[in-house]
């Protein structure tokens, strides 16, 4: 049964951390689960098949049968993403389809600037705590470092 749940998660691109918190399951059991550790227990099992009802009780069970009951799509379960693999990439007639709004200029400045002031800090002040480096992201997804140079 424990190749049958993992087999579970890899088909919902689940990872045991999330596939215990979908089905409100301690996270140290489906561990030990799919460690060998531990049996799955009754409480799990019923927890799998009701919170995922489209699969097959006797193929959890006993392996025999198919994964999920007949008549089930199985394109239909809303799959979790991870952080490589967000969605299936867009075909070229898709990515021709995307239509960009007339009138709105992109790279055009918000009205809103902020003014910044800089500000000398007084480093005995904070004899404690030391700047070691200050991280700007931009909404273009990049970034500048700024390290801060000794105070004489």
């Amino acid at each position: 049964m424990r190749e049958r749940i993992r087999q579970i998660m890899e088909n919902e691109n689940l990872t045991p951390a999330k596939f215990a918190d979908r089905l409100q399951i301690n996270r140290a059991n489906i561990s030990h689960i799919l460690n060998g550790r531990n049996n799955p227990s009754l409480d799990v099992v019923t927890k799998i098949l009701s919170g995922m009802p489209y699969i097959n009780t006797e193929w959890l069970i006993n392996g025999t049968g198919q994964m999920y009951k007949d008549g089930f799509d199985m394109d239909s379960i809303p799959k979790e993403h991870d952080l490589f693999h967000q969605g299936p990439p867009a075909t070229p007639q898709e990515k021709e389809t995307v239509v960009k709004p007339e009138g709105i200029d992109v790279n055009k400045p918000e009205k809103n600037i902020q003014v910044i002031e800089n500000k000398i800090i007084d480093a005995q002040k904070n004899n404690d705590k030391k700047i070691r480096q200050i991280i700007i992201y931009y909404n273009d997804s990049t970034f500048e470092t700024f390290v801060p140079q000794p105070v004489k």
